[in-house]
């Protein structure tokens, strides 16, 4: 069910600072931050030749980073994303397994413009998994 591994994404204190390290320490490429209101935080993403690492920063007083950054003052990992080909049918299966989607259930757009969901880390040995939908192939001409 599950694809590609798309990204991990890192909870960070100081968003500038991060950045700071990835490019000029790591000498990584590194995109411009985006806010993603919906989920509550900014994102930028640090691209590697075989994935990306996702660095999250909380957008506002709600943000469910800043709860995680409370119990993790120095940041760290806050969850690992799956690509699938079809995401209701990936959710529908994990829930007739027993796993837990969180939230309402329903998909939101995520910071790729693709749909998103969150699994219970409880579930999944103590991870957060996001699962996105893959971009579907382009069609040919």
């Amino acid at each position: 069910m599950i694809g590609r591994f798309n990204h991990v994404a890192i909870a960070v204190p100081d968003l500038n600072a991060a950045v700071k390290t990835y490019q000029d320490v790591l000498g990584a490429k590194v995109s411009a931050p985006q806010d993603e209101p919906a989920h509550g935080v900014t994102v930028v993403f640090v691209e590697l030749p075989n994935t990306k690492v996702e660095l999250l920063y909380p957008l506002g007083e709600n943000s469910p980073i800043k709860g995680f950054l409370d119990k993790n003052p120095g940041g760290g990992i806050h969850h690992i994303c799956y690509e699938v080909d079809d995401i209701l049918v990936a959710r529908d299966r994990l829930k007739a397994s027993g796993a837990r989607v969180l939230g309402s259930g329903d998909p939101k757009i995520g910071a790729h413009g693709n749909p998103v969901l969150f699994l219970h880390p409880k579930d999944f040995y103590g991870t957060l998994v996001e699962l996105e939908q893959a971009k579907a192939p382009a069609a040919a001409e």
